[in-house]
């Protein structure tokens, strides 16, 4: 699927350079950034505020360098550049489009680039993390899950890093709900170079998201913080594999203290890569072995024994089974000859499945088991 752009309002330079304004003044942080915006509501409004005003919110120094502040041309003309590229977005956090459970959560980004298929942002999703050095084995559930989650409709958030991530957002480009990519770097470098071409594929069919200015490298500290984008973005997080100090674990917490739901998958006792997951079970997160326990989960699937997804009534199956032939079929082309949602259909094809009466083929192809 091609990145697509659909009418979109850009943001005015003088808009623009009020944001940057504010996030670029040395001194006013990011909690200090959203105190003032609680006050003021935009940027433009702090800009115009009196002295005095600023100073019952700001330290005398804090104030100065506020009001000395002056966004960076060379910067502004670039961001202004860079958006007028087809699937480039920049969405301020009052933007309407900016996507509303980030917004929701204690500091998001002001600033949200965005390359390939925005439309993502709002659509319900799962984020995926778990170890850079995965064994074989997270590799192959992480993709597994993740192409039977995006296929039942969800879209996959990950962080571009090698192992579980990488696998995860392989998984969710291989189903009908995508794949964000949320990075530590501005959006027009990837980290690290050995997922070049797999980011090419998600800024294709899914989309990367980064708070950070353009041009902005790899650093240790950046990667942390994105983790709050994830955990923001997504409806849970499911951690695959994951050791006792794995960084894994500060994306799912920071999940859990934003009212996210926390999975995880069990491994054996012995291995290094199961002691994080271990943990967060011990801590209340959700054990996972498919992906059926996930959608049961998040009520988008009619739950019936062991987690697995009833069977719609014999009629449906009937028209169903009818509809798809003897031969292999899309499921968007089986929606159509059903004159049903496609996102609809997902969660009902799965079932079929699970019931042996159909197999999924890559690239969200169904085959008829029984004629």
């Amino acid at each position: 699927m091609q990145a697509t752009d659909t009418h979109k309002p850009m943001m005015t330079p003088p808009a623009l350079a009020a944001w940057l304004r504010l996030q670029q003044t040395d001194g006013v942080g990011l909690l200090t950034a959203h105190k003032l915006l609680r006050h003021f509501h935009t940027p433009q409004a702090i800009f115009a505020a009196e002295r005095a005003a600023l100073l019952k919110l700001l330290t005398r120094s804090q104030t100065d360098a506020l009001l000395r502040a002056a966004p960076d041309p060379a910067m502004l003309d670039a961001l202004l550049a860079w958006q007028e590229q087809a699937g480039h977005r920049l969405l301020a956090l009052d933007h309407p489009d900016y996507p509303e459970a980030l917004a929701n959560i204690p500091a998001p980004p002001l600033l949200l680039f965005v390359k390939g298929r925005a439309e993502l942002l709002p659509k319900m999703s799962v984020a995926m993390v778990g170890a850079r050095n995965a064994s074989n084995q997270g590799m192959q559930n992480a993709e597994h899950m993740a192409q039977a989650l995006s296929e039942a409709g969800l879209t996959i958030v990950s962080g571009l890093a090698l192992g579980i991530d990488a696998a995860s957002h392989t998984g969710g480009l291989n189903g009908d709900g995508g794949t964000i990519a949320v990075i530590g770097t501005g959006i027009d470098r990837i980290y690290p170079s050995r997922n070049q071409q797999l980011a090419r594929r998600v800024a294709e069919d899914g989309c990367i998201v980064s708070e950070y200015p353009l041009g902005t490298p790899p650093t240790r500290d950046n990667f942390p913080r994105r983790n709050r984008i994830i955990a923001g973005l997504a409806r849970g997080v499911l951690v695959v594999e994951a050791a006792a100090q794995s960084g894994s674990l500060i994306t799912a917490r920071l999940a859990a203290s934003y009212g996210r739901e926390v999975y995880a998958i069990p491994g054996s006792i012995h291995a290094t890569l199961s002691k994080g997951c271990h943990r967060l079970i011990r801590e209340g997160a959700r054990l996972v072995e498919s992906a059926a326990d996930i959608l049961s989960d998040m009520k988008l699937l009619a739950a019936g024994q062991a987690g697995v997804p009833s069977l719609p009534d014999d009629s449906f199956v009937d028209r169903v089974l009818e509809a798809m032939g003897g031969d292999p079929i899309h499921a968007e082309q089986l929606a159509a000859r059903l004159h049903q949602p496609a996102a609809e259909l997902q969660g009902q094809l799965l079932a079929l499945e699970l019931a042996g009466l159909l197999e999924r083929l890559p690239g969200g192809i169904f085959q008829r088991l029984r004629v």
